[in-house]
This record gives structure tokens, C-alpha cells and sequence, in this order.
């Protein structure tokens, strides 16, 4: 990333940090107040949304993933992170449903199930991929930075967010104590959609 110190970068993660935290959207008010342009997304949830992720309780206006749309946020945050049978397409989806796997009985299984590879990218089916979207809309918040003329690095503001930030769901440019069990739930997932090829033939 690039040095932080001139001033016009660090008004930049001013702005974004500050429409992170302001604002809020349940999902299905969302498309209401979310522009189709490039900019910052951070999700959140209550409580009880922690607790059900085993995340514990929650700290104070903590998000639990912060993202960025390159093209449009309309595109990136919520056709494809919160419309159901995206999961295989959706980092932050397949993180989700990691951590409910056992709230919500969700199983992984190959993106391909014709050809199953890159199990790490597993999918869900139709109906554990409902159950997950009825959770999110249930359950989850979002908050919007749209990109500002000025800036001509996105993803240097969003790597500074990240590190102030330390969002649990965030696994890359930032640590969390939440990371280890975030990654050994996804494992775990991966490991469902492994055992689902086997079971009908598949070598892998």
C-alpha cells in the first residue's frame, strides 16, 4: 500500500470511515440507498447475529466485513453477496454461511458439481443457499461509501479501514482474533463439498 501521510488520503479515510459507521440499511430497504458506482460497503449485525455466528458478544460498532466495489455496489454488495445461489461467487457469502453452518445445518458442496474443483470456492444447495439469504436479510445491516471524485486508489482506503478496523469476516490486509476460527470453519465447509463429491464417484 501506498505511504498514508499526504493529507488528501488521509481526509479520504476520514470520509470513508465516518459513512461506514454512519447510516445503516437492512437489506431490504438497501437498494433505496445504495448508488450503482464504485465505492466502500460495510455489513453488520446485532447481537444476537454474533452470537448465532459464534463470534461472541459483540463489541461496540464493530462491522462484521468491510468490501469494495470497483464497478458498482449495487452489483458487488447486493446482487452478489445477498441474493440467494451466489454463494459459490461470494466470499463473504461462503464466510457467512462457515460460521452458521451448525445454526443452520448448511452443508458445502462443489460450485461444479459436474466437474468439482477449487472446493474452497464450495456452493451450497438451493435450500441451505435460502436459508442463508433469509438469515442475512433477517439479520444483516449495510453501509455505503460511494467513491469520491478525488480518489484514485479504492483499495488503499480500503486496506486502511481494514486495519483500523480489523473486521472479523476479513481475512486478507488486516488480522482479527476472530481470523483462526473464520478460517477453520471455512475449511471445514470445504471439507463438506469434498466428502459430497466422494460420496457420488468423483476423484479428487
Amino acid at each position: 500500500m501506498n505511504a498514508m501521510a499526504d493529507q488528501p488520503t488521509q481526509d479520504l479515510i476520514a470520509s470513508a470511515s465516518a459513512a461506514l459507521s454512519g447510516p445503516k440499511y437492512k437489506l431490504p430497504d438497501a437498494p433505496d440507498h445504495v448508488p450503482d458506482g464504485a465505492g466502500l460497503y460495510a455489513i453488520y449485525g446485532g447481537p444476537e447475529a454474533w452470537v448465532q455466528l459464534g463470534l461472541g458478544q459483540a463489541p461496540a460498532s464493530t462491522a462484521l466485513y468491510v468490501g469494495k466495489a470497483e464497478e458498482s455496489l449495487v452489483t458487488q454488495d447486493l446482487r452478489t453477496h445477498f441474493l440467494g445461489g451466489r454463494t459459490g461467487q461470494s466470499t463473504v457469502r461462503r464466510s457467512f454461511a462457515a460460521l452458521l453452518r451448525d445454526h443452520l445445518s448448511l452443508r458445502g458442496i462443489p460450485r461444479n458439481q459436474t466437474k468439482p474443483e477449487r472446493l474452497a470456492d464450495f456452493a451450497l444447495s438451493e435450500e441451505h443457499d435460502a436459508a442463508l439469504t433469509d438469515w442475512m436479510t433477517t439479520h444483516l445491516e449495510i453501509a455505503v461509501w460511494p467513491k469520491s471524485p478525488d480518489c484514485t486508489a479504492l483499495g488503499d482506503v480500503e486496506v486502511a479501514v481494514l486495519k483500523r478496523w480489523s473486521p472479523p469476516l476479513n481475512l486478507r490486509d488486516t488480522r482479527s482474533t476472530w481470523g483462526a476460527k473464520v478460517s477453520a470453519a471455512l475449511k471445514l465447509m470445504a471439507s463438506d463439498a469434498r466428502a459430497w463429491a466422494r460420496e457420488r464417484g468423483h476423484k479428487l
